[in-house]
């Protein structure tokens, strides 16, 4: 359990009165990356003088919860370069709810006080129960099903972040933001679709309220946040004299981008490093291309070539080149964004994933692959279709994917999928042939691929090359080649 007088002399502590914090926002999702992005940023304000404090919320795992409970809500956050530490106490936490544990009313109520003007979440892209081919609810998905049927105690987090709407506005409260911080393009826009079209369900009137008083900031959030390994906490229990079950470890790097859209206020954190501006989507596109997309082009290559970590890929130049291709090469001109310095852009993230101190698991990265692919790489491709141009580090991205998914790595050890859709997945892979039955069957899952690109014909047949080449020849190699082409 973390203690503050324990801790070393440079272990930055809150210097600010934590009694006159208010709960005014609440966020769903107490994972790694909010910890070590919005509410570090939150807590630099309060070391200003701002009173904006947030209720955490953890719908599924209580364990980390329950560990900030007893530890007075505190917690580190540890940012990591090759040559330097620094750790700072995290103070701004005012509140801590577990979804199962105190039971989803609880969590409704805890959106429902007064103060509350922001709900933000990081939940990663399946919990918003949407169509990444789209980008509208799934009215199919189990969680919508029951809460249509019991609003007052809903599963999904579009139902919960309703019933907190339907409960305010009949207590006559002011609406609250609701602000996903999650790795989606237009990700307000994707929030507003599957929280409205779950209101119409339930009654139309409802769902014009909500057009009318609610808004849905998008944000693009990026820094590198690795998964805590046992050998991580064990490290850091070293340094700091004091175990920290909720402590994170991040990269030095920070941006948030934010769309300045809120109806009940919100803090300066333009005063902590973010940006406020009217358009997100630019830059939201910028990172999940050529940030996320060269992430997921690393994590199922590297994965299958046996590198563990991203900074592993970066030491075999092969790797280097091809990620940094995909960006310039294949994202860079489907871009929208005006006046940034894609090159310099690029070579940052190179930069970044060379940080040894940081240990990003490939396989960490890999996980649920349906979701990110459609804007990661998908969109892009079809910018190349339509445009006549080649993207063949994007296909060979594509191609990586299914031999990854496909179960079993380049020395015949099963992969251990974590997907939402791993089981339509693994019947795929078990009712399709090895090679280019099995890239036909893959692009016929029209929930990470539309309607569109199993009918065009280059498209497949590059992708069927590019995957056979990976099953005959191996990651490195194929890779190697690509490279070597150029």
């Amino acid at each position: 359990m973390l203690e503050l007088d324990r801790l070393p002399a440079d272990v930055q502590r809150p210097a600010y009165d934590r009694s006159q914090l208010k709960t005014r926002m609440v966020h769903i999702g107490f994972g790694a990356f909010h910890r070590a992005h919005q509410a570090l940023a939150t807590d630099k304000l309060a070391a200003q003088g701002s009173d904006w404090g947030y209720c955490e919320v953890n719908l599924n795992s209580g364990a980390l919860i329950q560990a900030l409970r007893q530890q007075d809500l505190l917690y580190t956050v540890t940012e990591m370069a090759d040559d330097s530490l620094n750790t700072r106490v995290i103070g701004v936490v005012t509140q801590a709810l577990h979804g199962k544990g105190d039971g989803i009313d609880a969590v409704i109520e805890a959106m429902s006080q007064p103060d509350v003007a922001i709900v933000s979440m990081t939940v990663t892209e399946k919990g918003y129960c949407y169509m990444p081919s789209s980008g509208k609810l799934n009215p199919d998905h189990p969680d919508i099903v029951h809460d249509l049927e019991n609003p007052e105690q809903p599963r999904s987090l579009p139902g919960l972040i309703l019933a907190a709407i339907i409960r305010r506005r009949a207590r006559h409260l002011p609406p609250f933001s609701v602000m996903s911080c999650d790795n989606m393009p237009e990700n307000g826009h994707v929030t507003r679709n599957v929280i409205t079209q779950l209101a119409e369900r339930l009654s139309p009137e409802l769902a014009e309220y909500i057009h009318a008083h609610i808004t849905f900031p998008s944000t693009m959030v990026d820094r590198i946040v690795p998964a805590m390994t046992d050998a991580a906490f064990d490290v850091l229990e070293a340094r700091l004299g004091s175990s920290d079950p909720v402590a994170v470890e991040a990269e030095p790097f920070f941006q948030w981008v934010i769309e300045d859209n809120f109806v009940s206020g919100r803090p300066d954190w333009e005063n902590a490093g973010a940006e406020l501006v009217s358009d997100v989507l630019p830059f939201e596109e910028m990172k999940l291309r050529m940030l996320n997309g060269s992430h997921s082009f690393l994590a199922y290559l590297g994965f299958l070539a046996g590198y563990e970590h991203i900074s592993d890929c970066m030491a075999d130049a092969h790797f280097r080149t091809a990620a940094r291709a995909l960006m310039l090469q294949d994202q860079a001109p489907t871009l929208r964004t005006q006046g940034v310095d894609l090159v310099a852009y690029a070579d940052s993230l190179i930069a970044r994933y060379e940080n040894r101190a940081i240990k990003h698991r490939t396989y960490q990265i890999a996980t649920d692959g349906t979701q990110k692919l459609p804007q990661r790489m998908l969109d892009s491709v079809r910018w190349h279709l339509r445009n006549g141009t080649s993207c063949d580090y994007l296909l060979l991205g594509v191609a990586g994917w299914m031999r990854y998914v496909s179960g079993v790595d380049e020395q015949g050890q099963p992969i251990e999928i974590r997907d939402p859709l791993k089981e339509q997945l693994a019947s795929i892979v078990a009712h399709s042939e090895e090679g280019a039955e099995r890239v036909k069957a893959l692009i016929g899952l029209k929930a990470v691929f539309g309607d569109d690109l199993l009918h065009h014909s280059a498209f497949v047949a590059r992708v069927t090359e590019l995957y056979q080449q990976l099953a005959m020849q191996g990651a490195r190699a194929t890779v190697h080649a690509l490279v070597a082409q150029a």
